[in-house]
């Protein structure tokens, strides 16, 4: 088994850094067979009533296992199938939430189990906060970096919020069920790392503007993990063991590194804003959701294009009354050492042939994202975080 925590907290020492007080899960285990795990821990820690949480697709991956397991070793577990909106999506919607509440009120369950990928995992975080009950997760696919997550992004009235949530208190990976995950799963995982490449660098432009928090252990461990990911692209498009033990490690480590600096900055940057404009124009239009990684990888592809087209061509003229005149005279005076760090990300076409390796989208076509709402991303999407100093931010800026 991988022990996950330790080499994040070797790491740390390295750094002469103290993780102490930081709520990270009590157990991390990565390997074949972790999920087998699952029902001792719940028994150590004192549960009886067990809420088992999935959907149609994660229940036949792990859930009918872990619900026999349960209850062979004596927990009495309920099961809630999280049911499809009416377009056919599983959301993380008001209606998903009310639907387990009512199920842990019915059951009166002391600990959820969350059974699934991302979504499954923001109804289980959210409704264990507001029922203030702990989680444990069994991810069913190397899919988001969000599984040790401490905010959930919710569709609320058709809009997408972030709200405050729990963290689970353990979480079990078995690569057993990783790896029949079906492939465009891993490659929205390896999408969401990618989209790293531009995060860190917009991470460190908003240090260098306008003062953003700094931790050069979330920095180092992010960054370590992309890295990986990039090097082990072809196992994990392969979709072998080794490739999409890789993957999760570096998806838990990029959420771990996010709880030590407390905020998303070293793993969402212009790229996460256009994937989240993206979906929200998707939920207008009422058009069935994209993975989230699978929009992110290719709109890293697209920032990236963009920002050397910057470095290139220089930043435009600052407005006079532009509310970020203190950030624009920074970046002008720091264009050379800003120029060189985007000249050294990897460009469009090799960021599309990363996503080609898994076998996941690389174009905003194969997303069936047309050019117009592309532009308009480009354009728009920065006010989605209207407080992260992004690149992307500071250009629009010039032109609104």
């Amino acid at each position: 088994m991988s022990d996950i925590l330790r080499s994040v907290r070797d790491e740390a020492e390295r750094q002469g850094r103290s993780l102490e007080g930081l709520s990270f899960p009590q157990i991390i285990r990565l390997g074949a067979g972790a999920s087998r795990e699952t029902a001792a821990y719940l028994l150590e820690a004192g549960h009886r009533k067990v809420a088992l949480v999935a959907d149609d697709r994660t229940y036949a991956a792990a859930g009918r296992d872990l619900e026999k397991q349960l209850t062979a070793a004596g927990l009495t577990a309920s099961t809630t199938l999280i049911k499809p909106n009416e377009i056919g999506d599983v959301a993380a919607d008001e209606a998903s939430i009310v639907q387990l509440l009512l199920d842990l009120q019915r059951t009166g369950a002391t600990v959820c189990v969350a059974a699934g990928s991302g979504t499954v995992h923001d109804i289980v975080r959210y409704a264990a906060y507001s029922w203030h009950v702990p989680f444990v997760s069994v991810p069913t696919a190397a899919s988001v970096d969000g599984f040790t997550s401490k905010g959930a992004p919710l569709i609320i009235r058709g809009e997408k919020i972030t709200v405050p949530a729990i963290g689970p208190d353990a979480l079990f990976a078995d690569t057993e069920i990783l790896t029949r995950a079906p492939a465009a799963m891993a490659a929205a995982g390896f999408g969401d790392m990618l989209g790293k490449f531009t995060s860190l660098f917009d991470w460190s432009f908003g240090r260098q503007v306008a003062n953003e928090p700094d931790d050069p252990l979330t920095e180092s461990l992010t960054e370590r993990a992309l890295l990986a990911c990039a090097a082990h692209a072809d196992e994990i498009g392969r979709g072998t063991e080794e490739g999409l033990a890789v993957l999760m490690t570096a998806l838990i480590e990029s959420g771990l590194a996010m709880l030590i600096l407390g905020q998303s900055h070293s793993a969402s940057g212009a790229e996460h804003h256009l994937s989240h404009y993206w979906e929200m124009e998707f939920i207008r239009g009422r058009r069935r959701q994209l993975l989230h990684g699978a929009k992110v990888g290719v709109a890293c592809s697209v920032v990236s294009g963009l920002y050397k087209r910057i470095a290139e061509e220089g930043l435009p003229a600052v407005p006079a009354n532009s509310p970020l005149r203190d950030a624009w005279r920074i970046a002008e005076s720091g264009w050379s050492d800003i120029r060189e760090r985007i000249r050294r990300l990897p460009g469009e076409e090799q960021i599309r042939e990363l996503l080609r390796t898994v076998h996941g989208p690389d174009t905003i076509q194969a997303l069936g994202i047309d050019a117009g709402l592309r532009d308009r991303a480009l354009r728009e999407a920065d006010l989605v975080r209207p407080g992260r100093t992004t690149l992307l931010r500071l250009y629009n800026s010039a032109f609104r």
